[in-house]
């Protein structure tokens, strides 16, 4: 494997580890334009902004936090800061900022320990998940730690600031994303878990989930999510403000722990150190295994991330498969019919919780109306010949629910997610066979700058759209300029400009945080960050064999395997598994068993090739040692090796790759 293979799950959901990056120097950023005052404006006059009941509700039960929320990091830098977010105390929101957006920043600014209700507990505000922490007989009960092992520390030791310190009898993953169980070992050890003092319990399929997901394609999920986290954008009015979910990622170290015990059933009853549970299975919902919790004694609903204080994602704009919006709405409604009566409080994993039966009830209702909308209106709409933009241009949330504040789109958008469900039942085309097979990017983007007159003419007239407020148009018609000659300066600019007051309009925080880093690549380029390997022993040793080689097969460059064919057998010592690796007709697969012909076979641990991947040690090097052992033909081990492309991460996104 290579530097930038994404083994490591420093992700959430492809979001990579360099949350903890340094912001970069760059370009001031400019003020906002009078087009982004007035919409700003507008949308104070459009939503119910006197309602103050999401600020009570993420305040009951505060017992107490440290200032800032700071928490040391692994090097100089700390892992999580708030400090840089005093900006949002002022009263009244600053104006590059959308005031919606603005509102859930200081939601999601509150930051402590807090009381939900006897024996349970929440930690919010120390990542962009929270843990939440139940009191059992004898021992700690604690669901989703976090992102990073020093946050979720840092979680657990604020607790034990206020509360008895009773050892961690168990850990609970709801579902499958890194800022659920990245911080594991930050609360407990390997060590405890093996010798049956903690048990480790999480949805069928989870291991799979967590470690499979966003592999194949992790290298540009990472990237991706650059933008859409604002990861390398400084925190400021003009910056990243918001994560949408929770402030932003926590930088520090990712962990993972495989689970001692898994939820087989759709719905499952057990009783852990005194406190009855009943688990609900969700699978491919919000994450591919997922599941909802109820306390029937505390009469508390925990519905992970199904339910959010957002609209969340069908399509995530770093990069995924897309959800089913009609599957989701089904879920959070049998919650609604099975735990609804039963509960007093409902709890998430990101966010504040609701009190009382009947709000949980009304927006457990809400919440899956919402997607149900999305999911059905998008087909009414494309059953009556209308295409994805038109779709997302033309689609409004009813009145009921456009000025609820848990269907504003903060993390997923109305926009993006009615494509989405338009991509899930017809795909990328839109049946005109215009758009059946265009020109790529760049030769697109120059017969379009000659058609419009020349980068001139166009630069012209976009200065004229600009100062009327057509950023979105300005932006594109820029991209356009930048695609057909990347060193257009004006050009880049412009679109620059473009872009920064598109972001200052948005709602949505990866909306935002991805216009704003287009503006800052335009203006200085694709940042040049320190490589990073991309993996560790926890997440490796967690990949299948068979995942392992799924990936290589992905790095195989097809011109230099071009008419080669290469049979290596693979023994691994500790699983006894065996696999036969082929390349032939420029592809590479994997069988199980032997083949009669291999070229060479390799004897090895998996812990061997976990060493090599981490570039602890080398192949030859390996076989030297006697690590592996190897028979037959040896070069052909170097031939195949030499067929494998490394990626690189930082690849351009708001200009062409050269």
């Amino acid at each position: 494997m290579t530097r930038s293979s994404p083994f490591r799950l420093a992700l959430v959901a492809g979001a990579c580890i360099l949350a903890a990056a340094p912001a970069l120097a760059q370009t001031a950023p400019k003020a906002p334009e009078p087009a982004t005052l007035k919409a700003n404006a507008e949308m104070v006059k459009s939503l119910p902004f006197a309602d103050r009941q999401d600020f009570e509700d993420a305040m009951r039960g505060f017992v107490g936090t440290v200032p800032d929320a700071l928490v040391p990091g692994p090097s100089t830098r700390p892992a999580w800061n708030l400090k840089p977010y005093d900006f949002l105390k002022a009263d009244t929101p600053i104006d590059s900022v959308n005031p919606s957006l603005w509102r859930q920043a200081q939601l999601n600014l509150i930051h402590g320990l807090f009381k939900v209700t006897d024996r349970v507990y929440q930690v919010r505000g120390f990542d962009l998940a929270n843990m939440t922490i139940i009191e059992g007989d004898n021992s700690l009960i604690l669901i989703d730690p976090l992102l990073a092992v020093e946050t979720s520390r840092a979680a657990l030791d604020l607790y034990y600031q206020h509360r008895p310190k009773k050892p961690v009898g168990a850990v609970i993953y709801t579902h499958s994303h890194s800022d659920h169980f990245g911080g594991v070992k930050g609360v407990i050890s390997e060590a405890d878990v093996a010798a049956g003092k903690v048990q480790v319990i999480a949805p069928s399929g989870f291991m799979e989930a967590a470690v499979a997901e966003n592999i194949l394609a992790g290298t540009a999920m990472s990237r991706r999510a650059h933008y859409q986290f604002g990861v390398l954008l400084p925190s400021g009015p003009r910056g990243q403000v918001d994560g949408g979910l929770g402030k932003r990622l926590a930088g520090g170290t990712t962990t993972l722990i495989a689970p001692t015990s898994t939820i087989e059933k759709t719905t499952e009853e057990r009783t852990i150190d005194g406190v009855p549970f009943v688990f609900r299975l969700v699978p491919s919902s919000e994450a591919p295994s997922e599941m909802l919790i109820h306390l029937p004694q505390q009469r508390v609903l925990n519905m992970a991330e199904d339910v959010a204080h957002t609209m969340h994602n069908l399509y995530t704009i770093r990069g995924a498969e897309v959800r089913d919006g009609n599957l989701w709405a089904k879920y959070i409604d049998q919650a609604r019919l099975d735990f609804g009566d039963k509960s007093d409080m409902m709890i998430t994993q990101h966010h504040w919780p609701v009190t009382g039966r009947e709000r949980v009830v009304d927006l457990l209702a809400k919440q899956r109306d919402m997607y149900k909308f999305i999911n059905d209106q998008t087909l009414r709409l494309l059953n009556h010949g209308l295409g994805p933009q038109d779709i997302a241009e033309q689609l409004r949330m009813p009145a009921s629910l456009e000025r609820e504040w848990s269907a504003r789109g903060y993390y997923g958008t109305l926009r993006h997610n009615a494509k989405a469900v338009y991509q899930k039942y017809l795909g990328w085309y839109d049946a005109n066979p215009a758009n059946l097979d265009p020109l790529p990017p760049v030769p697109y983007a120059k017969k379009t700058v000659e058609y419009m007159g020349g980068a001139d003419a166009v630069l012209a007239r976009a200065r004229e759209d600009f100062k009327k407020g057509e950023y979105r148009w300005v932006a594109s018609a820029m991209n356009q300029l930048v695609f057909a000659d990347p060193a257009n300066s004006a050009a880049r600019e412009l679109g620059a400009d473009a872009l920064e007051q598109l972001g200052y309009q948005s709602e949505a925080a990866t909306w935002r945080n991805a216009y704003l880093a287009g503006a800052m690549e335009l203006r200085g380029g694709v940042p040049k960050i320190p490589a990073r390997s991309s993996s560790n022993p926890d997440t490796l040793k967690a990949t299948s064999n068979e995942l392992y080689f799924d990936y290589m097969a992905v790095r195989l460059n097809a011109a230099k395997a071009e008419g080669k064919k290469v049979v290596i057998n693979w023994n691994f010592t500790d699983s006894k598994q065996q696999l036969a690796l082929t390349l032939e007709n420029s592809a590479l697969t994997h069988a199980p068993g032997q083949a009669r012909n291999a070229d060479a076979t390799l004897t090895l641990s998996r812990a061997t090739l976990d060493a090599i991947t981490l570039r602890q040690t080398t192949f030859p090097e390996a076989i030297q040692s006697g690590q592996i052992k190897l028979e037959g033909d040896r070069a052909k081990i170097g031939e195949l090796l030499g067929m494998l492309d490394t990626f690189e991460q930082m690849f351009p996104i708001v200009e062409p790759k050269k």
